[in-house]
C-alpha cells in the first residue's frame, strides 16, 4: 500500500511539472518561457469599417470621443466617420478623456435593427 501511495506521488508531481510548461509557441520564439499567443494581433478598425461588420464583431478604435448622446453613450469620431459606443461607467477605471484627448476603444459591435453602436469592453486614453 505504501509503495503504490509513493508511486501514485511521484507520478502527480511529474505530471504537474510538465503540465506548467503551456501555451504556443512559434518556431520563431523558441526562447520564450512564459507561455501565451505570440502571433498578430489584431488590427485597428475604422468606422467605416465598423458599419459593414457582422454583430458581435471584435473590433479596435482608435479616434476621440466628441460628445456624451446618453448614459454611458457617447459619440466617437476617428478620420472616416462617428459611431455610438456604449462605455459603462466601471469601464472609465478612474480615467478622464475630453473631445481633445485620443482614446484607444476595443469592443464588440452591437447591431439592433436600424442600429449600431460599440460595446465597449477597453477604453485606454492615449496621451
Amino acid at each position: 500500500m505504501k509503495k503504490t501511495f509513493t508511486a501514485m506521488v511521484l507520478a502527480s508531481l511529474s505530471f504537474c511539472a510538465v503540465a506548467q510548461q503551456s501555451g504556443f509557441i512559434s518556431s520563431d520564439t523558441q526562447g520564450n518561457t512564459q507561455g501565451g499567443f505570440t502571433g498578430q494581433k489584431p488590427g485597428l478598425t475604422s468606422v467605416a469599417q465598423a458599419k459593414n461588420l457582422r454583430d458581435d464583431t471584435w473590433v479596435i478604435f482608435e479616434g476621440k470621443i466628441v460628445k456624451q448622446v446618453g448614459h454611458e453613450l457617447y459619440e466617437f469620431r476617428d478620420s472616416s466617420g462617428t459611431i455610438h459606443v456604449d462605455i459603462d461607467d466601471k469601464d472609465w477605471m478612474g480615467q478622464t478623456a475630453s473631445p481633445n484627448d485620443k482614446v484607444r476603444i476595443e469592443g464588440e459591435i452591437d447591431k439592433d435593427w436600424n442600429r449600431i453602436e460599440i460595446d465597449v469592453k477597453n477604453l485606454s486614453v492615449l496621451k
